[in-house]
């Protein structure tokens, strides 16, 4: 990242060559195209494999709605 910074800063005709050249590779639309769903996937996978288990497994007790369990102090009088 340094190494763009200082390229973009100092936008001499060498370096705006190096870093359209660098920016202009085929490697990540390639890489997107032959694994970007796959990896969506196993992603998605993995997400609703960990939420399942701390769901089920960890014993964490959520307390989603507090109707019915809040109850309201008994009434003194003084």
């Amino acid at each position: 990242m340094f190494r763009f910074a200082k390229a973009a800063l100092n936008l001499t005709g060498k370096s705006s060559q190096q870093v359209a050249v660098r920016n202009a590779s085929d490697v990540s639309s390639d890489f997107h195209a032959k694994y970007g769903t796959p990896l969506i996937a196993a992603g998605a996978v993995f997400c609703v494999s960990v939420w399942t288990y701390v769901v089920t497994c960890t014993g964490i007790t959520w307390n989603l709605s507090p109707v019915g369990k809040v109850e309201p102090k008994p009434w003194r009088e003084e």
